[in-house]
């Protein structure tokens, strides 16, 4: 007989632990910015590592819902400026790139959103709207306001990319769009 514990175990932690930390984000700080997004000229996210990939996703389906939205650093990424929206996904609040580009997004007149554990970090402070999400960050020397089994970090990657997933849903009810409209943005050359 196997000592390993079986997979359906590490699932429903997870599971655990997600259902934690989507219930315990603050409703009226994600309202806030679906409303921002709605009203942005374009929309424009960044983040680093694992972060980075959730961003990415989530400028993703903002364009296929219809919005103007793009990728900081990808090679078509226009101009951002006054009346534009840039929204950081980063744990910790400190990572050193993405504090130089926040500050580069004020002095071009861009709000700035911050998505991250920590309100009170260097990112968060010069954000106008910021999304507290519950986590751990990667650091073990940080202390998030979450206990998590799962390594780095994880936790926080997983619930903004639930966080981002749901936003849209809220979004695609208040925009009126669906997942037909949505597909017909979808790439064809693939």
């Amino acid at each position: 007989m196997s000592t390993t514990p079986d997979i359906s175990l590490h699932f429903r932690t997870v599971l655990r632990e997600l259902e934690g930390t989507l219930a315990a984000i603050p409703a009226e700080q994600v309202e806030q910015l679906a409303q921002r997004i709605l009203h942005a000229r374009k929309i424009f996210t960044a983040g680093a590592g694992r972060s980075g990939l959730m961003a990415k996703a989530l400028a993703m389906r903002l364009m296929q819902l219809g919005l103007d939205a793009y990728v900081v650093g990808e090679t078509v990424t226009p101009r951002a400026s006054e009346g534009d929206l840039l929204i950081i996904s980063s744990g910790s609040g400190e990572t050193q790139g993405l504090k130089i580009m926040a500050d580069k997004a004020i002095q071009a007149g861009v709000e700035l959103a911050a998505v991250t554990i920590f309100p009170d970090s260097s990112i968060g402070q010069k954000a106008s709207i910021i999304v507290q999400v519950p986590g751990s960050p990667k650091d073990p020397a940080d202390k998030g306001s979450f206990e998590t089994v799962q390594p780095m970090g994880s936790l926080f990657e997983q619930t903004i990319l639930l966080l981002f997933d749901s936003l849209m849903l809220h979004l695609m009810s208040q925009k009126g769009g669906d997942t037909a409209t949505m597909f017909s943005n979808h790439a064809n050359l693939e």
